[in-house]
């Protein structure tokens, strides 16, 4: 369990915050001061260690990790401005294929309740970097969806080499091919749009262009699921991995990044 307070506001003179304060929706703030109670639990059956407290080491694997999380905002503590509550779970575990290689499985879902700013909901963690990170998705742009409830499912497989090692000239180089797809699917209440409506008009709209109706479905992925896919191959140089990702849907939408190349290092025994 922790308590927090935090006063939020954006780092950038491009990117808003604001929010209407007011019923008639004439004034506006980009500035959120902020109380939470968040009783977390992580559940991690089999899961062996060694040591303790901050030198404690884990010694097996193959173990699934459960994570549930609830934040309860607490509006007029301390003067904090809004009172929510937000419910998160997600699930995440290694599976042996029998001879083909592992599988890794992620799921995730959340819900907030109540109408509260753009910086305390739920953007879909899109990834602008060139580093693939596992449960992000590499084509989506920073806050390009944003969601007050969700569901996602991030499959990633490792052949483990089964088959590059089957190839004459490839063999003795020792590398893994990897494939990966992820999903997502969302919705953003109205209410939470017009609360928000300052800010989601200078993300969907340029300076100048005529302001339209704001829907659910400009702003989350509520039409179909948001997916996209990878393959990668690594273990190149003993150290590195390379992955290429394509943006399955939603390519309409300003900006969209259809195909990128994503990359990691690290040693792995």
């Amino acid at each position: 369990a922790d308590f927090s307070l935090r006063t939020l506001e954006s780092a950038s003179e491009t990117f808003s915050l604001d929010y209407f304060t007011d019923a008639t929706q004439t004034t506006t703030t980009g500035e959120l001061k902020q109380a939470e109670v968040v009783l977390t639990t992580i559940w991690e059956p089999g899961k062996k260690t060694s040591g303790f407290g901050v030198e404690r080491r884990v010694t097996n694997e193959w173990f699934p990790s459960f994570y549930a999380s609830y934040t309860r905002g607490l509006e007029g503590t301390l003067d904090s401005d809004f009172g929510y509550d937000k419910f998160q779970f997600s699930a995440r575990k290694a599976i042996r294929v029998g001879g083909l290689g592992t599988l890794t499985a992620s799921t995730e879902v959340g819900k907030t309740f109540d109408e509260v700013p753009l910086a305390l909901l739920s953007p879909v963690p899109g990834n602008q970097s060139l580093f693939s990170i596992f449960n992000t998705f590499s084509q989506l742009n920073f806050y390009e969806f944003t969601t007050d409830e969700y569901a996602s499912l991030q499959l990633e497989h490792n052949f483990g080499g089964r088959i590059f090692n089957r190839i004459p000239f490839l063999k003795g180089l020792n590398l893994r091919e990897i494939i990966g797809v992820r999903g997502i699917i969302g919705n953003i209440s109205q209410a939470n749009i017009d609360l928000n409506r300052p800010a989601f008009e200078s993300l969907l709209f340029a300076e100048g262009d005529p302001v339209t109706a704001i829907t659910p479905s400009m702003i989350a992925p509520s039409m179909e699921p948001y997916y996209e896919y990878s393959i990668g191959v690594g273990n190149i140089f003993k150290v590195f991995r390379i992955d290429v990702n394509f943006r399955g849907n939603y390519n309409f939408l300003p900006d969209a990044r259809k195909i990128g190349v994503t990359g990691s290092f690290g040693f792995y025994f």
